[in-house]
């Protein structure tokens, strides 16, 4: 009884963890850029936390860990929005854009320009170039952004987005503010920038809410046989308790 209890625990800790994913996902449905993740589980054989007392020369405990999250890369609905300075990202890319952390990457292209001048994101973090922060005069008006990430002015060519892309897209580490870090991106050879246009949440609600339904029901199972475990220890004791 103790194996089953200490087997069903492990499963309980691993849906729990499931489900703070699937509630993240769900509260970042409507968050540009945003990337879904999922969990990845499996069989782990526990050295100690046990019961041996009663064990056979062929028995095999089995239990239950979340291994890694693996982030969903897959493209969101590209949404026109006809800003200027909204950019979608057609491809694996990220824009660089600077941070008190350093420099991190994000998938949400809406963008302003500052009090300063600047362009920035909605945190207020400077959008990169290639040289560097990006700035304008209040004079300067159409603005466009090229395919290729190219900017210009009525002033002119002003500087190209720094877009980058990841060998494997799951080195790249989530952060807050629906920011990523990575170790030795490259630059973008496979991306295309859409300009007065959003990229979208690529989470699908109607999958994270039955996602949801399904854990909570197996939560409740598992819940369900402990206290039938519980019981069946409590009712074994009640007999020895009166043979003796």
């Amino acid at each position: 009884m103790e194996n089953a209890q200490l087997i069903g625990l492990s499963r309980q800790m691993a849906l729990q963890r499931q489900m703070d994913v699937v509630a993240n996902n769900i509260a970042n449905l409507n968050t540009t850029g945003f990337k879904a993740e999922q969990l990845l589980f499996e069989e782990y054989m526990m050295p100690v936390a046990r019961d041996r007392d009663f064990s056979f020369s062929d028995q095999r405990l089995s239990f239950v860990q979340d291994w890694s999250t693996v982030h969903d890369m897959s493209a969101g609905t590209v949404m026109t929005t006809g800003n200027p300075l909204d950019v979608a990202l057609d491809g694996e890319g990220f824009l660089a854009v600077q941070t008190p952390d350093g420099e991190r990457y994000t998938k949400a292209g809406s963008l302003v320009i500052d009090a300063t001048g600047l362009l920035v994101d909605l945190q207020g973090n400077p959008v990169m170039s290639e040289l560097g922060p990006i700035s304008f005069t209040p004079t300067e008006s159409d603005i466009t952004i090229g395919a290729d990430g190219t900017i210009a002015s009525s002033e002119g060519v002003k500087a190209k987005l720094k877009i980058v892309e990841f060998a494997d897209p799951q080195d790249a580490t989530r952060e807050g503010n629906n920011l990523w870090a990575g170790e030795a991106p490259q630059a973008a050879t496979q991306t295309r920038v859409v300009q007065g246009a959003l990229e979208k949440s690529n989470v699908s609600g109607i999958a994270e809410m039955t996602e949801m339904i399904r854990v909570q029901r197996a939560y409740q199972s598992l819940a369900s046989m402990q206290e039938k475990q519980d019981d069946m220890r409590r009712n074994a004791i009640q007999r020895l308790g009166t043979l003796a």
